[in-house]
């Protein structure tokens, strides 16, 4: 009979399946004392690390473009770098975590992000800021997937919707919601980012949107020291039998694939054209990649990285792809709707913060919600459903309103609100998806290739948006204008980042064509954002309604208190059946 000490502490890609009577068993109240909350708000703190780097260098851009004068299309790598850097080792982290213990694993997270930090507000060269970037997304990308692994530790399945959601509302009147709360620490620094973005790169000071970070990563990594005391399963012995529990060669065949895939995304349609041999080399290594990840994951390593059962049931492969899906959707929304205010509406970078409130301001309501009922019902499936159904209604909608630069604002203001509420919903929902159907034993490596799956997904939203607009805006800008600015060559996205400050000052007709062209633009991508959000709803349809876990593993968790019962409950075998 298996039991929780029977358990390995390193996913397999087995199912552990128990008797009724264990699967029945009632899992130990877990006592939540103020060191419980206390490392709720280290988490919260490690969180706005993440979210304030995502939200706020979009609005920067322009500014960024005059300071540090580049070639070549490379200010979509800007965005594409931090989102690269905070991808490729996601799926790492969960081996990281078991081996090393989650704190110190956050710990190196936290410093490598602060010295990211630091090199990305001293570059004096656009190559500089990117090496920075991709410095500060590895740390930013290790901080968020050891949060959510962490929270797993504390919180079981069928409380975790109320912790994800308002926990920077909720911690300091340290009321005792059973579990929401880290989603509205994003979308609340997610909304003052913008604005802040914009009043600094206004003033010329964009450097401080990365100096900035540095008191908030110092006061994360305090807490985190402080508070911040799990247990840690003893570790196989040696270096070489740490690395067989790392798969170091399965995450070498994934990162490089998706940095493969990266490129061709990034370089296709601004550097060279989509049918340049680098280009289609750069997909086919790395779609024929990530093929050979699954057959080697599935086949080869005795610890794999990704276990092929966490994976391969319909309700997972739904949950993933839905995941991926509305990640893409997030991160286009988020990275270019601002540039549409700059562009089209000739708002000043502090203005277009202000303006993406809509959006921004409703991501902790619905998120919050979203919470409140998937664990009052211990349903997921109908708040995912609705969720599709608002980003499809508010992305077509704002699609055909701005396809013309001089549509209402308020109108403008109120549909992005209705995708905001269709992501922020899916956001925090798509974990229960991918966790109900697996033990819990398995939520570091499912959490770590969740993670993944969201940042692989960011970085798709950026350069496809990237990618679109190019390709419009090569099609409608005026020759006229054009050949004002020879230095960006053929690269049209270069050329927005660098003329959407200077539109204002353009004499009539001119700056009229000049909007348009850029509404044109902003109107396919939002309409493409539509198309994938119907995609995501046809996949919903795929995933079962499983019961959510009300147990934990009891390897991890707080090491100064009893946590709960380290078994799985029935989900993973309705799941199989």
């Amino acid at each position: 009979m298996a039991t929780p000490s029977t358990l390995p502490s390193t996913p397999q890609t087995t199912f552990v399946t128990l008797p009724e009577s264990e699967k029945r068993a009632e899992p130990v109240p877990v006592k939540r004392d103020w060191r419980f909350w206390a490392i709720i708000v280290s988490l919260g703190m490690c969180n706005i690390l993440f979210s304030l780097e995502f939200s706020t260098v979009a609005t920067a851009m322009p500014r960024i473009a005059e300071a540090l004068p580049s070639a070549g299309g490379a200010y979509i790598w800007v965005g594409t770098a931090y989102n690269l850097g905070s991808t490729v080792l996601l799926p790492l982290c969960g081996g990281l975590s078991q081996i090393f213990g989650r704190k110190a694993v956050m710990l190196a997270g936290i410093a490598l992000f602060i010295l990211g930090s630091a090199l990305c507000g001293a570059a004096k060269s656009m190559d500089s800021l990117l090496g920075g970037r991709t410095v500060q997304g590895i740390g930013g990308g290790v901080v968020s997937a050891l949060i959510q692994i962490i929270v797993a530790d504390l919180v079981p399945l069928k409380d975790r919707g109320t912790f994800n959601g308002i926990l920077a509302l909720c911690v300091p009147s340290f009321c005792d919601f059973s579990s929401s709360q880290l989603y509205s620490v994003y979308a609340l620094s997610g909304s003052i980012g913008p604005v802040v973005s914009g009043a600094l790169a206004e003033e010329g000071k964009w450097r401080w949107l990365f100096y900035m970070s540095l008191p908030i990563s110092g006061c994360a990594l305090a807490l985190v020291v402080l508070f911040l005391h799990l247990k840690t399963p003893p570790a196989p012995p040696g270096v070489s039998g740490k690395l067989l529990r790392l798969d170091v060669f399965g995450n070498a065949i994934l990162i490089g694939s998706t940095t493969a895939i990266t490129l061709a995304l990034t370089w296709g349609g601004v550097q060279y054209a989509w049918d340049d041999s680098r280009v289609l080399a750069c997909l086919v290594i790395g779609v024929v990649g990530l093929g050979a990840f699954v057959v080697y994951e599935a086949l080869v390593p005795q610890f794999p990285i990704v276990p092929i059962g966490m994976i391969m049931t319909r309700t997972s492969l739904s949950g993933y792809a839905q995941n991926f899906l509305n990640a893409l959707i997030l991160s286009a929304f988020s990275f270019w709707l601002p540039l549409y205010f700059q562009a089209c509406k000739l708002a000043s970078p502090i203005a277009s913060g202000v303006d993406f409130f809509g959006g921004s301001q409703v991501l902790s309501p619905s998120a919050a919600l979203a919470g409140f009922v998937i664990q009052r019902l211990g349903r997921y499936r109908l708040p995912m459903w609705c969720g599709w159904v608002f980003a499809i209604i508010g992305a077509a909608a704002l699609g055909h309103v701005q396809a013309t630069p001089d549509s209402p604002r308020q109108t403008t203001l109120g549909l992005e609100a209705l995708l905001a509420v269709g992501v922020g919903i899916n956001y925090l929902a798509g974990f229960f998806p991918i966790l109900a159907p697996i033990p819990v034993a398995q939520n570091a490596a499912a959490l770590a290739f969740f993670i993944f799956t969201r940042h692989f997904g960011y970085i798709w939203g950026v350069t496809i948006g990237g990618a679109i607009l190019q390709n419009r805006l090569v099609a409608r800008l005026p020759a006229s204008f054009v050949a004002q600015f020879p230095a960006s060559g053929n690269s049209a996205t270069e050329l927005a980042f660098e003329v959407i400050p200077l539109i204002r000052t353009l004499p009539q007709p001119l700056q009229d064509e000049v909007r348009q062209a850029f509404a044109s633009a902003f109107s396919v991508v939002w309409f493409v954002l539509a198309g994938v959000a119907g995609l995501g709803l046809l996949i919903s349809f795929a995933m079962k309604g499983l019961p959510l876990h009300t147990q934990m593993d009891e390897a991890y968790g707080r090491a100064d208190a009893g946590d709960g019962v380290g078994v799985r409950d029935g989900a993973a075998d309705a799941e199989k059946a």
